[in-house]
């Protein structure tokens, strides 16, 4: 099987890291960029949008180009690789993907065009105090009546749910299961995270909100298979970090000196940015199949569970070797790494955010784990 890429991917790719590389290829740009709201460069996100970016995922019939999760993920790596701090993987990935996935032919042109172009950014706001990584909403309900539809309770971390013009909120229905509401004015507390980016605190209080999709619908079911789909796209932004930390900490090694000589010289040194670079392939394999899957799965050849054990494994393993080739950057640059003017602490940081984003590896090792239990017992004698 060839795993490369053809020439338009390969365009695009080019593409896509010369426009963040411009953007963010100094750390010191991405540094000036998170320190004021809304956390991210606007004009750098018109200019996603005028290269397709936004629209990526999305059908032509709703605004967008109609690409498939491969292009997906080459855009997601290009912008881990710099550490952008634009909400694609939230917004576009997350949030458009559920509208895509649930919303009405009328909602899906209007807010899948807008975001598309550029002209708006969307929030998912699903997460609770209290209760995380789980498709159903819980303690954020929904209520109808002869005035339309109202929302009460707390989402929370919501990202860029400050910046956002248009939330996707999860709500317990009357009915039971779980319903996607479009909200456009709620209460909101944005603070900044520990990576730079930004969250948000967002309280619903009798109000007013939109069904997304058919009212009363439980979508349950769709809002995993799209986390399920964020995940292997996060696990994707998490590699192109990951291609950035090796090659910056060997060229460390090779331009510092101790005693007089490089690091590089040191063989206890040189067999740890070995074992980075097994945790780094065995993370990029992961990725590349988890990513295959997807697409797939979007041909309809495959199905969501099939989706759902790929998440789950890729997750496992983009949080093993995320915590490891992380920690070692940092061991091997020594206190410099941990100085906000260097880069390679904030891209550590960055990757802790994506792993616990949609579920550390922890949760995910013990869903597989809880999985084993389906499979028929084997007889080593038989």
């Amino acid at each position: 099987m060839d795993f490369r890429y053809d020439d338009e991917q390969d365009a695009l790719r080019e593409a896509v890291r010369g426009l963040v590389g411009k953007a963010y290829g100094d750390y010191e740009d991405r540094r000036r960029t998170v320190t004021t709201d809304p956390g991210f460069d606007e004009s750098q996100w018109g200019r996603m949008a005028e290269m397709g970016l936004l629209g990526l995922p999305f059908s032509e019939e709703d605004g967008g180009v109609g690409a498939g999760p491969i292009e997906i993920g080459i855009v997601c790596q290009e912008l881990g690789r710099a550490i952008a701090p634009e909400p694609y993987l939230t917004s576009v990935v997350l949030a458009g993907g559920l509208i895509a996935a649930v919303g009405s032919a009328e909602q899906r042109q209007e807010l899948l065009g807008a975001l598309s172009a550029g002209e708006s950014v969307l929030a998912f706001a699903h997460d609770e105090p209290g209760r995380r990584w789980s498709p159903e909403a819980s303690s954020v309900t929904a209520t109808s009546s002869d005035d339309g539809w109202t929302l009460t309770g707390v989402k929370e971390p919501v990202p860029h749910g400050a910046r956002a013009d248009v939330l996707v909120v999860s709500a317990a229905l009357p009915d039971g299961g779980t319903g996607l509401f479009l909200v456009t004015d709620a209460t909101t507390a944005g603070y900044a995270a520990y990576d730079g980016t930004r969250a948000a605190r967002v309280t619903f209080e009798a109000t007013a909100a939109t069904p997304l999709g058919e009212p009363g619908l439980d979508v349950t079911a769709s809002i995993a298979t799209v986390q399920d789909i964020t995940r292997v796209m996060a696990a994707n932004q998490a590699l192109g970090a990951l291609q950035f930390l090796l090659p910056t900490t060997t060229e460390y090694l090779r331009s510092r000196k101790q005693f007089g000589v490089p690091l590089s010289t040191f063989q206890a040194l040189t067999f740890r940015a070995a074992e980075m670079y097994v945790s780094l392939e065995l993370a990029h394999s992961m990725v590349d199949w988890a990513t295959m899957v997807v697409a797939q799965s979007s041909t309809g050849q495959g199905d969501p569970q099939a989706v759902a054990d790929a998440a789950r494994r890729v997750s496992v393993q983009i949080s093993t070797s995320g915590r490891h080739v992380g920690q070692e950057a940092i061991q091997l640059h020594g206190g410099i790494a941990m100085t906000m003017e260097y880069s390679v602490g904030m891209y550590v940081a960055h990757l802790t955010v994506l792993d616990h984003l949609l579920g550390d590896g922890t949760h995910h090792l013990r869903d597989l784990a809880g999985a084993v239990t389906t499979y028929a017992a084997l007889d080593p004698l038989d």
